[in-house]
């Protein structure tokens, strides 16, 4: 499918009034034809506005980096407007790169699994949105939770949460800790492949707190590597 594109396409319900946004995949068939499928359902807009300013543009962003990957093939070119780029200092300087990671959340469905999850959870702050701020916090500016909060302005999702539901959430998250590793395990093998036949686990640092020293036992963090 040569010359594929992906865009945002948006679908008005007249009997619910209520617009519903998806990524889909334009292209060619072998006889010239225009052909698309869809590559993402996002969800209605009147609910994804609830975590994001603008979806419209978050999510059409999404779809450009997603064909320039596709072109490119693994590569990933975002082209900015140099008069966009603020001057450094300003407090509305804002980080381009988590327009890429943000694609591969949502590739992975994790913005899916946290709002699940949460569906039934009586929390006065979004879940998810305090996954993405620490997961693109962690990859690109590597810091403390409370650090990650005071750089949530630098993101172009909304971020409406104290420091105080950072903290609050993370017994959430320990409690669907495992099942996120395993939908995350399921998704990449699934969109991407994985061979689990040789799995390497890493011992190569461990800690022991016991009153009980021995040859093998010390206390503190093992010093062999």
């Amino acid at each position: 499918m040569g010359g594929s594109s992906m865009y945002l396409r948006k679908n008005f319900f007249k009997k619910t009034g209520r617009t519903y946004l998806y990524i889909l995949e334009g292209y060619r068939t072998p006889d010239g034809k225009s052909r698309s499928k869809v590559i993402q359902s996002l969800g209605y807009l009147d609910e994804l506005e609830k975590e994001y300013a603008d979806p419209v543009t978050h999510f059409t962003a999404i779809a450009k980096a997603m064909t320039q990957e596709a072109a490119q093939e693994k590569e990933i070119v975002i082209k900015l407007n140099s008069n966009a780029l603020l001057e450094r200092g300003s407090s509305n300087r804002k980080n381009y790169g988590n327009v890429v990671f943000s694609k591969i959340y949502h590739e992975l469905e994790l913005d899916r699994f946290f709002n699940n999850k949460a569906r039934h959870a009586q929390f006065e702050y979004n879940a998810n949105s305090i996954m993405k701020l620490l997961v693109f916090a962690r990859l690109i500016y590597p810091c403390s939770k409370k650090k990650a909060h005071e750089l949530k302005s630098r993101f172009f999702d909304i971020l409406d949460f104290t420091l105080d539901d950072v903290y609050h959430s993370l017994a959430f998250f320990d409690r669907y800790a495992r099942k996120c590793q395993r939908f995350i395990h399921e998704r990449i093998t699934e969109k991407y492949g994985r061979e689990t036949d040789l799995v390497y686990y890493d011992v190569t640092n461990y800690y022991f707190e016991t009153e009980h020293e021995d040859e093998l036992r010390k206390k503190g963090y093992s010093q062999r590597t």
